[in-house]
């Protein structure tokens, strides 16, 4: 419903925002460590409306990427909006797609309320769709390449033996050294590596 909301931050704690758009005061629950600060400046808030029986309330991220992780983890069995806000303020963006990607449950259950079920049940229903939020992140970092050119030297790599945590590892030092949209000099460069 709300995409985002830009106006001034008039109020911050650890897990809340106040933002002031347009002489209403919009109240947002937000990660712990958030990177938003009370300034007259304008800010922009990617949102998140959650509808319950006994309250509506927003969410809000500093990125799209990441209220687009959140949106990940509320539709998995188990994980709802608070423990998403948890997990997201447990990890940031980049490490929690590293921990399921490389299934990683040891790593969620460090986050307060996540036990052993519920980070098997994350690494289940998340693992294909994190590392292709891992894939495009890379991809935007180097030139923009298709995804399917990252994906394809993670599994040139697996397949001749390396596993699969090595050869991401390796694919994503590449690809900031090399043009990622040509699969043959970006194997090279991650075997070099």
């Amino acid at each position: 419903m709300y995409e985002y909301l830009e106006g001034q931050v008039v109020e911050r704690s650890a897990a809340r925002l106040v933002l002031a758009v347009g002489g209403v005061g919009y109240e947002l629950s937000i990660p712990i460590g958030s990177s938003f600060a009370a300034s007259s400046a304008t800010t922009r808030v990617w949102t998140h409306l959650v509808v319950r029986e006994d309250a509506h309330f927003l969410c809000g991220f500093p990125d799209r990427e990441t209220r687009d992780l959140f949106r990940l983890l509320i539709s998995v069995r188990g994980v709802g909006p608070t423990m998403g806000l948890a997990i997201l303020s447990g990890l940031s963006r980049e490490p929690l797609l590293a921990a399921v990607a490389e299934g990683d449950a040891a790593t969620l259950t460090r986050i307060r309320g996540v036990g052993k079920k519920t980070a098997e049940q994350i690494l289940l229903d998340m693992r294909d769709k994190a590392q292709k939020l891992r894939a495009q992140t890379v991809s935007r970092a180097g030139a923009a390449a298709p995804a399917t050119e990252v994906d394809d030297a993670i599994q040139a790599l697996v397949s001749i033996g390396y596993s699969e945590k090595e050869a991401r590892k390796s694919v994503e030092r590449a690809a900031q050294k090399v043009d990622v949209r040509n699969l043959e000099l970006l194997v090279r460069a991650a075997l070099g590596s």
